[in-house]
Formats: structure tokens, C-alpha cells, sequence
């Protein structure tokens, strides 16, 4: 989860233009575990959104790390990489929406109403968890193995395990 700053009185452009957000042609994409991915200028990569300006070059020219694109995040980033948490001052990449994990800290990112995720996928256990790393599902690893993850004890007495 990130925080939003305020970026002073807007007018603080060098030399009077701003960069575009994003950059020019900022693409999406789509990886291949069927998340939200930003396509690099060789247009064959495409990198998970949360690999965007995390220092680490990725793409083969650096353009997932470009300066423009990624001072003042998440403002210039292309909008298809950002995902707004309930309380909109926090935001997350859009990868890490219905993932599963509890990446807003208020489970925004997994249920309703700020989040239409599909149901819990083969590896997860749907339950209201007591854990809160997890929201509406549970890793199936975690069932059966001695320890209450679900608020209802499904996880120990109804989920079949992984």
C-alpha cells in the first residue's frame, strides 16, 4: 500500500510543461499470469505493473524505470498501472488488485463494493478469514494445518487442503 502526498501548488513545471503521464506511449499489456502489465518499447515484454518504478530496470531500455514516469508517483504513472485503495489517499498497482492478498490494509482491494473480484480461485478456501494478510479467501495451504485461519474454522474442518 502506498500514500498519496500533496505536490505542492501544481505550478512547480521545469521549463513550463509537465511530462505526460506515463510517458509517450505508455501501453498495457496483459502478463502471463493474466494480470495488469506494462509493455515495454520493444513491445514483445510485458512486465507485472508492480515492477514499474521499483529501481530495478526491467525493461531492456529502462523505460519501466523512466525519471518523468515514476517522480511523483503515483500521479505520473499511466492510470491502467494505479488502483485506488477505500480510503482514497492510499493506492496500489493494479497487479496486486483481487490477488488475494490484504494489499490496501482494509481489504479494498479484494471485496465489494470498491472491488469486483471473481471468486476465490482453485488454490484458495472462500471463508471470512481472521487473518489479516487474506480477505474473503484463504490459500488452501493453509487448511488442515492445525491453526484457525478462517473466522467460521472451515479452513480446519470443511476445507479439503490443497
Amino acid at each position: 500500500m502506498n500514500k498519496i502526498f500533496p505536490q505542492g501548488d501544481g505550478n512547480d513545471n521545469a521549463a513550463g510543461a509537465k511530462a505526460l503521464p506515463g510517458g509517450e506511449g505508455a501501453q498495457t499489456c496483459v502478463t502471463a499470469t493474466n494480470r495488469t502489465g506494462f509493455l515495454c518499447h520493444d513491445r514483445r515484454s510485458c512486465i507485472p505493473a508492480s515492477r514499474v518504478c521499483d529501481g530495478v530496470r526491467t525493461c531492456a531500455h529502462g523505460e519501466d524505470e523512466d525519471e518523468a514516469m515514476c517522480r511523483d508517483m503515483p500521479q505520473n504513472l499511466p492510470s491502467f498501472l494505479v488502483a485506488r485503495c477505500g480510503d482514497p489517499s492510499f493506492w496500489i498497482y493494479s497487479d496486486q488488485k483481487c490477488d488475494g492478498a490484504n494489499n490496501c490494509g482494509d481489504c479494498s482491494d479484494e471485496l465489494s463494493p470498491v472491488t469486483a473480484c471473481p471468486p476465490c480461485g482453485p488454490g484458495w478456501w472462500p471463508c471470512p478469514s481472521t487473518v489479516f494478510g487474506y480477505c474473503g479467501c484463504v490459500p488452501r495451504s493453509l487448511c488442515r494445518d492445525h491453526t484457525q485461519h478462517c473466522s467460521d474454522w472451515s479452513d480446519e474442518y470443511s476445507c479439503p487442503g490443497p
